[in-house]
């Protein structure tokens, strides 16, 4: 069973406001270096809202977005989805990046056991210098909940294709609007939602392709 590809389901508004919350996610650790920025910046701005200049977004409140967002759950979620994607790019979830993402949920007014789930992976890099660090098994219902990512606009779809590499990458430098967040090893040997990552991108791929109609070769 296929959907409709329904062009602008999203505001254009609203695509701001999500950006600016994936923009709050990435300051949240205070690592937000001058190479992260292109990571969004470069990808977006043609397509996804071409007469917002992103070089100029500013950080988010939760309030704000939740008024931006409105009654939409389905927005709400998947935006959460992509600040968790955002959060955890470096294979560490931080503290700060969980409050977060935390306070951005309890604005929206869901209450999620998979991030109560992701909170146990938690990094403390205290624990990890005296060789204490766990690695409960604990993720399984947030990588259900990231499988669950319906994708219906096709600005956001596009969005995720350039966002999500198409195979690991190598190490690299991440990039947010122009600044650097963080120098990473390969994703897929951190990352512990890796293939729920590039599972995404090939809905987003086969969205586009299907539905929509478009030449997806760009994006592989």
């Amino acid at each position: 069973m296929t959907t409709q590809c329904t062009p602008d389901q999203y505001t254009d508004e609203q695509i701001c406001a999500w950006l600016r919350g994936l923009l709050t996610v990435a300051y949240a650790d205070g690592h937000f270096d001058p190479e992260e920025q292109e990571f969004i910046a470069s990808l977006t701005q043609d397509e996804l809202i071409p007469n917002t200049d992103l070089g100029n977004l500013e950080t988010i409140t939760p309030q704000e977005l939740a008024e931006v967002f409105g009654d939409d759950n389905s927005l709400k979620e998947n935006f959460l989805r992509t600040a968790v994607m955002m959060a955890i790019a470096n294979g560490v979830y931080s503290k700060s990046e969980a409050d977060t993402v935390h306070s951005f949920q309890e604005a929206l007014g869901l209450d999620l056991e998979a991030l109560k789930s992701l909170e146990a992976t938690l990094w403390h890099p205290e624990a990890e210098k005296t060789g204490e660090t766990k690695h409960p098994d604990v993720l399984k219902p947030v990588k259900n909940w990231l499988d669950g990512m319906e994708v219906k606009d096709p600005r956001v779809a596009r969005f995720l294709c350039k966002m999500i590499p198409s195979q690991c990458p190598f190490e690299r430098d991440i990039t947010l609007f122009g600044k650097k967040i963080v120098h990473i090893p390969p994703m897929c040997e951190l990352n512990p939602l890796y293939e729920q990552m590039v599972g995404l991108r090939f809905r987003s791929l086969s969205y586009l392709a299907d539905d929509c109609k478009e030449d997806v070769t760009p994006y592989i």
